[in-house]
């Protein structure tokens, strides 16, 4: 029985899932009903082009932007959006059947859905970030010492910690680069303000 649970764990279907985005919005971002992919783990789902970072339901960030979506099954009585949001919710026209049979609807309400196609999402191209690692020592040195840097160096450091911090996976060392850049952005305002 162990071998076969580990089997599914590794080939998780994709499960229908509703989907918005929160970050910058109340209860009425962008939302969408469709078929997520899940990591091995079953931590990262992947939908529309994104990597969503979470325990596969709730609050979840986007690995690449950091935005925050918020992720859930399919409620049954049709009612999938928050009672205070508003705004169409756009739904996998490969979705529909099945989000009609779990909801119990007969059609779906043109003044609530919008139907789209929503592409599959190709997973490799989030391994280098998913796997990369903070390479301590070189980085360290690099950046430990911002004393005597010229207005120029620092807009360069500050560059480069912000596309390390996007190719960053949180667990290896995200917070590393945030707090050097942050430690790099309040130098550089000092210089400029003097």
């Amino acid at each position: 029985m162990g071998g076969n649970f580990t089997g599914q764990l590794q080939t998780m279907k994709p499960q229908l899932k509703y989907i918005e985005l929160k970050t910058g919005f109340a209860h009425n971002g962008p939302a969408w009903i469709g078929y997520v992919d899940f990591s091995k783990s079953g931590q990262t789902m992947y939908f529309n082009g994104r990597a969503l970072k979470g325990n596969g339901h709730g609050t979840c960030s986007d690995i690449v932007t950091r935005e925050i979506f918020w992720v859930t099954g399919i409620k049954k009585n049709g009612e999938d959006r928050h009672w205070l949001g508003n705004g169409k919710i756009q739904i996998d026209k490969a979705a529909i059947q099945e989000y009609l049979n779990v909801s119990g609807l007969e059609n779906l309400d043109t003044k609530k859905y919008i139907v789209v196609g929503i592409p599959k999402t190709d997973k490799t191209k989030f391994t280098e970030i998913e796997n990369s690692k903070l390479n301590e020592y070189d980085d360290n040195n690099k950046y430990e010492d911002l004393e005597g840097l010229t207005i120029d160096d620092l807009e360069i450091i500050v560059s480069e910690l912000k596309d390390k911090e996007n190719k960053t996976n949180a667990n290896n060392g995200l917070k590393f680069y945030m707090t050097k850049r942050l430690e790099a952005e309040r130098k550089l305002m000092e210089l400029k303000s003097s």
